[in-house]
């Protein structure tokens, strides 16, 4: 009898096998996340989808990268990348994020979000992509036990509190922190420097807290799920505990995302947009 076909890493049975043509995917933006993006792309670590195009606000410095990096794709505007591609890949600044959303939507094509953030002060984008056939994709990003979160949200979710604590240099420049003028340089103890709402988090923290809205859309939604964010200048870590009290389990979650060159970005965010492109052609799909 012949030997079964192994799985590695939930990657799929016999995908050297499949003959698809491959999902041509365009980043949009060049920043840590991005950039790790196309290098994995460069190493040939995406099988079943390659790289169509990139977007960058310095088109010079994004040739560099692909230059770099071993890429052939073209450096394109962000209008033009849903003629390029079958999903766009969000990796920019969240006030961007409509601009690039709106074209790629209206064609009904895909677009993966990592500013998810954004998409609670542009609800307009989620009528969008129901009314053209299009549809936005949240990756998971720093954030684990969002399948369990979606799971609990199909029967009763009661309560979703999250305390995420993190390096002072990774909450400087915050416009929460400069509008209630917060200081946080110069502390030596972990500071509580804000208790609110997910949507509130968004607005003030929306380089920091993706992680946040994203496990509101998951559950009960941004104005129910509750968030505490500390500065801590003992940590090294991004760290992030959320606890889920729901008909069909209480559940606690604790991750320690080691930063990226970016202290505001978990070096997860990137693996798990990779992870999630990958599971768009997979033989073998783990997850909900």
């Amino acid at each position: 009898m012949a030997e079964p076909e192994s799985v590695s890493q939930g990657r799929g049975v016999g995908s050297s096998a499949r003959k698809e043509e491959p999902v041509k995917v365009a980043v949009a933006g060049l920043g840590s996340i991005g950039g790790a993006l196309v290098r994995s792309f460069a190493k040939g670590g995406i099988p079943g989808a390659c790289l169509a195009a990139v977007a960058s606000r310095s088109k010079d410095k994004a040739r560099g990268l692909l230059a770099d990096a071993g890429v052939d794709a073209p450096v394109l505007d962000i209008a033009e990348l849903a003629g390029a591609a079958d999903l766009v890949v969000e990796c920019a600044p969240a006030d961007v994020l409509a601009d690039i959303a709106r074209p790629v939507l209206g064609a009904g094509k895909k677009i993966m979000v990592v500013s998810c953030g954004a998409l609670l002060e542009h609800p307009e984008l989620i009528a969008l992509a129901e009314e053209s056939g299009g549809q936005i994709i949240v990756p998971s990003g720093a954030l684990l036990g969002l399948d369990a979160v979606s799971a609990a949200a199909e029967g009763k979710i009661r309560s979703v509190k999250m305390i995420t604590r993190k390096p002072v240099r990774g909450l400087l420049g915050a416009p929460y922190l400069e509008e209630h003028g917060i200081d946080i340089e110069g502390i030596t103890e972990p500071m509580r420097v804000f208790e609110g709402t997910a949507r509130q988090a968004a607005k003030g923290f929306p380089a920091n807290l993706n992680v946040a809205v994203a496990l509101s859309l998951a559950g009960i939604g941004p104005d129910e799920t509750v968030l505490e964010i500390w500065a801590d200048p003992k940590l090294t870590r991004n760290t992030h505990q959320i606890v889920v009290d729901a008909d069909s389990a209480r559940f606690e979650m604790v991750i320690e995302n080691i930063p990226s060159e970016n202290p505001k970005t978990g070096r997860i965010t990137a693996l798990s947009v990779i992870a999630a492109i990958r599971k768009l052609t997979a033989p073998l799909r783990v997850g909900t």
